[in-house]
């Protein structure tokens, strides 16, 4: 079993190889995708941590961005997923599994007693998944990409993502 660590708990020294892994993760979901820029502001203005789950080895399985309490995207009592991927492949959604544990834990850990989080409804596991553990829908919204291709929301992608 791998574990859970946060980027805030992390030494100055550690925070730059966690974010090359995380790039790395998001590039793997999406070509050139990267929430360093995210991890690090929301870590700066103190709206919250991101959650950052190990693989085996050195790899990195999950991470996800998340707002918490009031200040924040989040608002009162609420951690919120800003965004949110784990590793492509085989038993994606085993990690996907760890990764919303993971989401779980940090809201506990700040006392917030609720914990938002979106996705696109063409990752049907991943949605499946977390109306399993009880989430609703209480925004829907439509998304768009140029030239009308899918992005990261298809089937074999799990991620959290909000388009606000």
């Amino acid at each position: 079993m791998t574990c859970r660590v946060l980027y805030g708990e992390l030494t100055a020294a550690e925070r730059p190889d966690a974010l090359s892994l995380g790039r790395a993760l998001t590039g793997a979901v999406y070509e050139g995708l990267s929430l360093e820029r995210e991890i690090v502001a929301t870590q700066a203005q103190g709206l919250g941590d991101t959650v950052l789950i190990e693989g085996a080895g050195s790899d990195l399985d999950g991470l996800a961005v998340c707002h918490c309490g009031a200040g924040s995207e989040a608002g009162e009592d609420v951690c919120f997923v800003k965004f949110g991927a784990v590793r492509p492949g085989p038993d994606a959604g085993d990690r996907f599994e760890r990764l919303l544990n993971a989401c779980e834990q940090l809201a506990t850990e700040k006392g917030l007693g609720q914990l938002d989080a979106g996705v696109n409804l063409a990752r049907q596991d991943a949605y499946q998944r977390m109306a399993d553990r009880g989430f609703r829908t209480w925004l829907q919204g439509v998304t768009m990409h140029r030239p009308n291709a899918p992005g990261y929301s298809h089937p074999d992608a799990y991620v959290i993502d909000d388009w606000r």
